[in-house]
């Protein structure tokens, strides 16, 4: 499988907040079952040095409906945060999108409920400055 076509400008973005990428991609196995998650990422957080880890699922919404990508996403969500429970990871699962995106179709009442629902972790990244531009729990 290829990499989403903003992947780089991803890993610059979480680079530029501190982030050291650790897994490029993020491989796992549970149940029998092989996962890929895109990224693997950690970070140094306050005077203790407790580390802050996250798993990124990275879309672009290019070249199919939005409304499939949507639906492609949310199921691997889905997915990937079940199986990240299962083998007890403290990674902190987050969907990265583009500003663009998020901006449109991800501010439609149905998009909304279903984020808020599922209770998706977002990350908003500009795919030109390479930088991430909210972080959504």
């Amino acid at each position: 499988m290829s990499r989403d076509f903003f992947h780089d400008a991803v890993v610059r973005a979480l680079e530029k907040e501190g982030w050291a990428i650790t897994d490029d991609p993020l491989f796992f196995r549970v149940g029998g079952v092989d996962f890929k998650i895109d990224l693997g990422a950690e970070r140094v957080i306050g005077a203790e040095k407790n580390e802050e880890k996250i798993a990124v699922e990275i879309k672009t919404f290019i070249g199919q409906s939005v409304v499939s990508a949507f639906h492609l996403a949310i199921g691997q969500y889905e997915n990937y945060l079940f199986a990240l429970e299962e083998i007890k990871s403290d990674r902190m699962l987050y969907l990265a999108v583009p500003e663009s995106i998020w901006d449109d179709f991800f501010q439609r009442p149905f998009v909304e409920k279903v984020i808020q629902v599922k209770k998706v972790n977002v990350i908003v990244y500009d795919p030109t400055k390479e930088e991430i531009l909210k972080w959504i729990k």
